[in-house]
């Protein structure tokens, strides 16, 4: 085992924040003490520690071979690190995440764990400080994910983008920064599993970070999945852990599932059966339509085609006040697949150079209807051109690889891990991508945001 690393890591605390540039306030993320408890617990370059029994280690390996896309929790303790921050909560829920990402963390399939000479693997992680107890919470927060550079050699993607939407006034966005991943097994060393994403998971915490923003935290939040295309209400459920739904209830769930789901119907409905000024007047009654644009610019801007307009997936819909008087919030999720990363999906081969306007389907009803209105279609196009202005601070590419070459200067040292695997940092899309030539770093013909510039500065 690499025990350098553990040295490093434990002697030589680096203060970095991924935000340092666009400080996450309180005012910014909408919430009062709960904003300022998670801007801490998301800032720096905190150390975490996932100790975990072997029997409860061996039943998640058996969970994953029984369900390899098992939601089920395990037991651990979680230790926080950070500066002169220390704290731990004993019990606490611990289960895999990721749908086409998700792996099995140690060995092959039927295999137990190895004392010694374990193949490790990362996967993505989620933590609920709260599974087993109604007090667990480390500097405010009750739930966060653990997620790895899976298709990103260059370690910056999703840092990126959501840094990007919070620059750009979309508070919507999650916090997301660096941490270093161990995790111990029983009382063996603890295992160096390297630079990991610490994501802000969007549930209650989330929620009330943000209360003065969307007006209160007890409202109905979906998760919405492939096929969520908001053309029907079909794949609707409540979130059990054990399926998976194209729309699944994340809060409220046992007590309000039925008036949640009729709430969902109407927005639906109503999305669906009015048009022309009808449809303009409801849409921008339930809906904050600059918010939306802003969040539909970067969205396309950083070359997301796993979204809601191309794919029908990774987004959230939150509802404020009541069944039949709310207002509808659309939360960006799951941006690792960005910036050059591009695929064959749906209406897209190239994620740089696609025209903005024809992003994904035009049956999607939420993106092409908002943008039939030709004021809010004006803003949208603005809102992109703002990004990709010359010193802006957003989008440009001089501002964008000043950031991206601070970050990746961050982590560096700590990348080389003990699972062998992500070992260095790469300016290069992920390798199954049908653009290998783009590049975010090297200037050139190639290089995404000025391709992604051209693009948008010629609508």
């Amino acid at each position: 085992m690499k025990r350098f690393l553990i040295i490093i890591a434990s002697v030589f605390a680096i203060a970095v924040s991924c935000t340092e540039d666009s400080v996450w306030t309180d005012e910014k993320a909408g919430g009062k003490d709960w904003g300022k408890a998670l801007d801490s617990f998301y800032g720096g370059f905190p150390e975490i520690t996932l100790s975990v029994s072997e029997s409860e280690w061996n039943r998640l390996l058996e969970a994953y071979d029984e369900d390899n896309d098992t939601q089920e929790f395990i037991h651990a303790s979680v230790t926080y690190k950070k500066d002169d921050v220390e704290e731990s909560v004993s019990d606490a829920g611990l289960r895999l995440k990721g749908n086409t990402s998700r792996r099995r963390p140690e060995g092959s399939d039927g295999e137990k764990h190895k004392s010694s000479g374990a193949a490790w693997h990362h996967t993505h992680f989620g933590v609920n400080l709260r599974k087993y107890s109604e007090t667990g919470d480390i500097l405010g927060n009750r739930r966060f994910d653990l997620k790895w550079f899976k298709d990103d050699p260059a370690y910056v993607r999703e840092i990126y983008c959501y840094d990007l939407f919070r620059r750009f006034g979309v508070w919507t966005a999650i916090r997301d920064v660096y941490c270093r991943l161990y995790i111990k097994i029983g009382k063996e060393e603890p295992v160096y599993y390297g630079v990991y994403g610490l994501q802000e998971h969007i549930s209650e915490s989330y929620l009330k970070a943000r209360k003065e923003k969307f007006g209160d935290a007890g409202g109905n939040l979906w998760k919405c999945r492939y096929p969520a295309d908001l053309k029907s209400a079909g794949g609707i459920g409540a979130d059990d852990n054990k399926t998976w739904f194209t729309y699944e209830l994340k809060t409220n769930i046992e007590t309000g599932f039925t008036d949640a789901s009729t709430q969902l119907r109407d927005f639906i409905s109503k999305l669906n059966s009015l048009s022309g000024e009808a449809f303009y007047s409801w849409i921008g009654g339930v809906m904050d339509i600059d918010l939306f644009l802003r969040t539909f610019a970067v969205n396309v801007a950083v070359g997301m085609w796993d979204d809601y307009w191309n794919n029908y997936n990774n987004y959230y819909l939150y509802f404020s006040g009541d069944v039949s008087s709310y207002k509808l919030w659309f939360i960006p999720y799951d941006y690792d697949n960005t910036l050059g990363t591009s695929q064959n999906c749906g209406v897209l081969d190239d994620s740089g150079r696609k025209d903005p306007l024809k992003w994904g389907h035009q049956s999607a009803p939420l993106t092409t209807k908002i943008l039939t209105n030709p004021e809010w279609k004006a803003l949208y196009i603005s809102y992109l051109k703002e990004l990709c202005t010359d010193g802006s601070g957003y989008f440009d590419y001089a501002s964008s690889s000043g950031r991206i070459r601070k970050w990746q200067d961050s982590i560096r040292d700590y990348v080389p891990n003990d699972t062998g695997e992500d070992t260095s940092i790469s300016d290069r899309p992920a390798s199954w991508g049908n653009h290998s030539e783009y590049r975010i770093l090297e200037p050139g013909p190639n290089n995404f945001f000025t391709v992604k510039a051209g693009v948008i500065n010629a609508l």
